[in-house]
C-alpha cells in the first residue's frame, strides 16, 4: 500500500564478531612482557651467592682448623654430608637446593682437609687428592644431585687452574721451601715466591689464565641452566681468592694463612 511504513524483519541476527576478537585471548596468553618488565624471580642470586660463600669459607674457617686439628676437621665432613642429605630430602625447594649444594661442598671440604692436613708438603698430590670424588660428581650431573656435581667440578676446575699457574710461574717449585722454612723466615720466602709471579713471563701467564677464566665464567653465567651459573660463581670466586692471596703474599705474607 502506498504510504504504508516499511515492514521490519521479524528476526535480526547479531553482527558477527571479527575473527581477531575470538583469537585475542590465546594471543594474550602467549604474549610475554619484556624481560625488563618481568618480576624478579625470587632466589635468582641466592644460588650463585651461596656457591661463592662456600668457596671462600674454607679460606677463613677450614685452613686454621686443619692446621690445629686436621682429624676433627676431616670428620666434620660426615656432619656436612648428613645435613646435606637430610635437607635435600625435604619438600621445600629452597631447603632441598641448599642440601644438594651442601653435599657437593662436603666433597671439596674433605679433599681440602686431606691435603692440607697430611700432604701439604707435596703440591703435586694436591689435585689428585682433591679429585677423589670425581666419578661421583660426574655421575651426579644426570640426576637430582646435579648442583652438587656442578659445584664440586667447578671447584676442582678452579683448583686445577690455580695449580697449573703455580707450576708455570715457578711458585710450586718454592712451595716446600716456603712451608718448611722457620717461622721467622717463612714470610720472606713466601714474599719472594710472590715477587717471582710479577716477572714478565710469569705475569703474562697469570694474566692470560685469568682472562681465560673470566671469559668462561661469562659464558657459564649466561647459560639458562642454573648449574652453569653456579659453576661460574665458584670459578670466579676461586679467581678472586687467588688474587687476594697473591696480594697478601706480596704486602703482608704473615697474614696469607699459608705459613
Amino acid at each position: 500500500m502506498i504510504g504504508a511504513p516499511p515492514r521490519l524483519p521479524l528476526e535480526t541476527s547479531a553482527p558477527a564478531l571479527p575473527a581477531t576478537s575470538l583469537a585475542a585471548p590465546s594471543l594474550a596468553a602467549r604474549w610475554q612482557p619484556p624481560a625488563a618488565l618481568q618480576p624478579t624471580v625470587p632466589g635468582l642470586w641466592a644460588l650463585p651467592l651461596a656457591g661463592a660463600l662456600l668457596v671462600a669459607l674454607p679460606v677463613f674457617l677450614q685452613a686454621p682448623w686443619v692446621r690445629l686439628a686436621p682429624f676433627s676437621a676431616a670428620l666434620f665432613t660426615a656432619v656436612l654430608l648428613l645435613a646435606g642429605v637430610v635437607m635435600a630430602l625435604r619438600r621445600s625447594p629452597a631447603w632441598s637446593t641448599a642440601g644438594v649444594l651442601l653435599v657437593g661442598f662436603s666433597g671439596s671440604w674433605l679433599g681440602g682437609c686431606l691435603f692440607w692436613g697430611w700432604f701439604r708438603l707435596h703440591p703435586l698430590w694436591h689435585l689428585p687428592i682433591e679429585a677423589f670424588a670425581l666419578p661421583l660428581a660426574v655421575a651426579g650431573l644426570r640426576g637430582r644431585w646435579r648442583l652438587a656435581g656442578s659445584f664440586y667440578l667447578a671447584s676442582l676446575a678452579g683448583t686445577a687452574c690455580t695449580d697449573a699457574v703455580m707450576a708455570l710461574t715457578g711458585v710450586m717449585q718454592r712451595w716446600t721451601q716456603v712451608l718448611e722454612a722457620p717461622l721467622d723466615q717463612a714470610a720472606l720466602e713466601l714474599q719472594r715466591a710472590a715477587l717471582g709471579v710479577l716477572e714478565p713471563l710469569p705475569l703474562l701467564a697469570t694474566l692470560a689464565a685469568a682472562a681465560l677464566l673470566i671469559g668462561q665464567c661469562r659464558r657459564f653465567w649466561h647459560h639458562p641452566d642454573p648449574a652453569w651459573r653456579l659453576a661460574a660463581s665458584a670459578i670466579a670466586t676461586t679467581l678472586a681468592v687467588d688474587g687476594l692471596f697473591l696480594a697478601a703474599a706480596l704486602w703482608a705474607p704473615q697474614l696469607s694463612g699459608l705459613i
